[in-house]
Parts: C-alpha cells; structure tokens; sequence
C-alpha cells in the first residue's frame, strides 16, 4: 500500500498555480508528512514545526483582512471571529480545495482508520503546507493561498453574522426557530492522556451536527458550528 495517493508533484504544481510561486519539494514533503509516518519511519521529519509556523502566518493574514474589513468592530468581537475563521473545522472544510488529505504520509494506524479525511489532521495540514509556501514564497505567496482557501468563509461569517460564538449562535438560531436550547452529546475514547471527544449538537429531538475535538469544550463549538450551518444552509434552500 503505497503511502501518498497521489504524487506530491501534483500539489506542488497545484499550489504554485494558485500562489504564482514554486514551493520548495523537501518544505513541501515534510508538511505532508504526518507524525505517525515519522514514528514509523525512524523519525522523518513531520510536519508539527511547520504547522506552528503556518498557523502565526495565517492569524496574521486573517486578522489583517478582518481588521480592515470591520473598521468598526471591537477587538473582542475580531478576536471571536478570527477563531471561528481559523478554527480547525474551518480549516479541516477547506482542505478539500488543494485535495490536501490525498497527499498525506500517514502510519499505518492512521492509514487504516481514515486518517486522510480526519478533520484535525487535514487542519494540521492546511498550517502546515502555509507554514511550506511562507518559507517557500514569503509573505505575499501565503496570503494568496489564505485568502484562496479562507475568503469565502470570511465572506459568509460577516454577512450572516456567525461566528463570534457558535454555541450563542446556535442557541439564538434554535429559540428563533421555536426549536429550544441546544444539548450536547459526548462520546469519549482514547487513553486517559490523548483522548477525543465527539459532540453531537441536538435541536429539537434531532441532531444536526457534530465535532471532534481534544477538550469537550472544543468538540461541542465544533459541533454547534456545524449545526448553526446546516440550519442556516436548509433555511437558505427553503427560500430558494
């Protein structure tokens, strides 16, 4: 079973159409590169450096694009939106648009349990291959791959108003609804030291969206998020 689906060429080749600029082949492997494929593989490099780096160039180029959009917004108010933009769901989504999870070096634990389609992983990812054209292209490479993944996200956020807090948000949604408060449904598993928590957002008797996340708390916005999407994307086809 070979490891990367798809040759990374084929990224490499994708990302400079969408940036103007090449990206480096050994920065782009290595954030492709998962940490179980290095603890397999007598410790390759893997991609947690660069996903640190990527994640500082994305909160900058975010936070600038929303500083200059809402000249009027708080600060709290930004900093409530930039999460929800930035959010490992957001970034997990936006993944599909490079095809990101197909070109993943995974071990063979995460290869079998579907790792490339994981939300956490693909959002790892996403920092990490900005983390690659930063270094690669500087700055200006960066953000136009930012803004190519994250722009239309930005758009809907601050149209429909989402986002400074998903859980407020979906409450509020629900109560407009007549649907009632939220409740949220939690499934653990993992070791003590590592576990992952499943929120399932339930309205109404139904569940309409769920979360994975590292902390409850985490795993139940994530869910709320995605309800508050379902919700407002069913209304939105209604109207149609």
């Amino acid at each position: 079973m070979t490891a990367v689906r798809r040759p990374l060429e084929e990224l490499a080749a994708r990302l400079e159409e969408i940036t103007g600029s090449p990206v480096d082949a050994d920065e782009l492997l290595r954030a492709v590169t998962h940490r179980s494929y290095s603890y397999e593989n007598d410790g390759a490099p893997h991609n947690e450096r660069l996903e640190f780096l990527g994640d500082a160039v994305l909160g900058v180029v975010v936070t600038d694009h929303l500083y200059r959009s809402h000249p009027d917004l708080p600060e709290g108010d930004l900093a409530k939106l930039r999460s929800a933009v930035v959010s490992a769901r957001a970034l997990g989504a936006e993944a599909g648009r490079i095809e990101l999870g197909d070109y993943f070096l995974l071990g063979r634990g995460e290869e079998s349990t579907g790792g490339r389609r994981k939300n956490s992983i693909l959002a790892d990812g996403v920092e990490a291959v900005i983390g690659a054209v930063y270094l690669s292209g500087g700055m200006d490479a960066a953000a136009v791959l930012i803004h190519h993944l994250l722009d239309e996200r930005m758009e809907r956020s601050q149209r429909l108003g989402a986002a400074l807090d998903w859980k407020t948000s979906l409450q509020e949604l629900g109560a407009a609804r007549g649907l009632g408060a939220p409740e949220y449904l939690i499934e653990d598993s993992g070791p003590d030291h590592a576990k992952t928590f499943v929120a399932t957002a339930v309205l109404g008797g139904e569940p309409v969206g769920t979360g994975e996340g590292r902390t409850k708390k985490a795993a139940e916005m994530l869910a709320a998020e995605a309800a508050w999407n379902a919700l407002s994307e069913s209304a939105s086809t209604e109207q149609d």
